[in-house]
């Protein structure tokens, strides 16, 4: 299991934008990696294609960054946390913060 998920707010841990916070977009489970908003910005250099209304130009997206390299932040405290697993008591395990043992899932 992964400890992040999809909309999570995450800080990153290293690489050029160290320091930074955003959501994210995508996960990779099979690659470890993720895509987080305004984070890891690429610059493309795309073609016009008028079949698929594209114009031509400089685009900049987001590429994919290590999970070991962001960290969740915790939804009650606002702090970035390690992520631990417990079982409610309906049975269903849930991600909570290792600060202040609140819930990280909604």
């Amino acid at each position: 299991m992964l400890h992040v998920k999809k909309d999570d707010e995450v800080l990153v841990l290293a690489g050029k934008d160290r320091g930074k916070s955003g959501r994210v977009l995508r996960v990779f489970p099979t690659k470890k990696r993720a895509v987080v908003e305004n984070i890891n910005m690429l610059r493309k250099h795309t073609r016009p294609n008028p079949q698929k209304n594209i114009k031509g130009g400089v685009v900049e997206r987001e590429s994919p960054i290590h999970l070991a390299n962001l960290m969740v932040i915790c939804r009650e405290c606002g702090k970035p946390t390690r992520v631990s697993y417990s079982l409610l008591s309906d049975g269903k395990k849930v991600r909570t913060c290792r600060k202040c043992n609140g819930t990280i899932d909604k």
